[in-house]
């Protein structure tokens, strides 16, 4: 048993490590700062400010409101409402109506609110649009250390923060097909496989992951062999017991 233990360790030991030919290729298609797109079922804030507060109030949508002494509407000034991007991929925003946002990075959907802003408010006012993404999550499952669903606050996670924060592969996960789940805007399922052996992953269209993404790490042919022979021990120490208690019992019978 353990010369078969010994043997599958020692075949797979070369694919633990990752990138392992980072030497040899060019990180160039990794230039550029990566920024999030906005998906349907996206949570986004969005806040409005002008030069003169009270032109900016239509476009914000205040969650509190109280009616003052002498019966005046007062809106609040605290926490604004998100708005929900709906399966279209659109917003529905005071004032303009309908808005389509989803496949829109922050800066591009901040620039689209304020051109369709503008043409309501005085030429000296300049509408400062700005676009927050709540939190979402990716998942992380099968040969890791810690399995779980992991929070984005950061609007950002590549491939290698995902599976460190659930602890990092284990020795028996592969590291040249890790399976990437992903959901497209249309709700269209697909797949890529990934290794992590290999440095162009960094210059790979999915080393960031986005809303949703499931992380499989699948177990290797050593976690499968022990598997099966973690199964095959217990139920040989099994029968070895009832063996062992049987001709205890015999003996002592005999002896009486």
């Amino acid at each position: 048993m353990m010369v078969i233990l010994l043997a599958g360790s020692c075949s797979s030991g070369k694919d633990v490590a990752y990138f392992q030919n980072i030497d040899s290729i060019s990180l160039a298609g990794s230039n550029g700062l990566y920024d999030a797109k906005i998906m349907p079922k996206d949570m986004l804030t969005i806040t409005v400010n002008t030069l003169t507060p009270e032109a900016a109030l239509p476009f914000n949508l205040a969650v509190s409101s109280n009616v003052g002494s002498t019966g005046q509407l007062n809106q609040g000034g605290g926490n604004l409402q998100g708005y929900l991007v709906n399966n279209d991929g659109d917003i529905n925003f005071p004032v303009i109506g309908k808005i389509h946002v989803a496949g829109m990075t922050k800066d591009q959907c901040q620039d689209l609110i304020a051109s369709k802003i503008s043409p309501y408010l005085a030429k000296t006012e300049r509408p400062i649009v700005t676009v927050r993404m709540s939190s979402y999550h990716v998942t992380v499952i099968g040969e890791v250390s810690s399995p779980k669903v992991v929070p984005v606050t950061t609007e950002k996670m590549s491939v290698l923060e995902a599976i460190a924060d659930a602890g990092d592969l284990t020795i028996y996960g592969k590291r040249n097909n890790v399976i990437l789940i992903r959901e497209s805007a249309t709700g269209q399922k697909e797949y890529h496989r990934l290794n992590l052996n290999d440095a162009r992953l960094i210059n790979s269209p999915y080393y960031y992951l986005q809303q949703n993404d499931i992380l499989y790490v699948e177990p290797n042919k050593v976690k499968a062999k022990n598997a099966g022979l973690g199964q095959s021990t217990t139920i040989w120490f099994s029968f070895v017991g009832i063996v062992t208690s049987i001709a205890s019992l015999l003996v002592n019978v005999l002896r009486d």
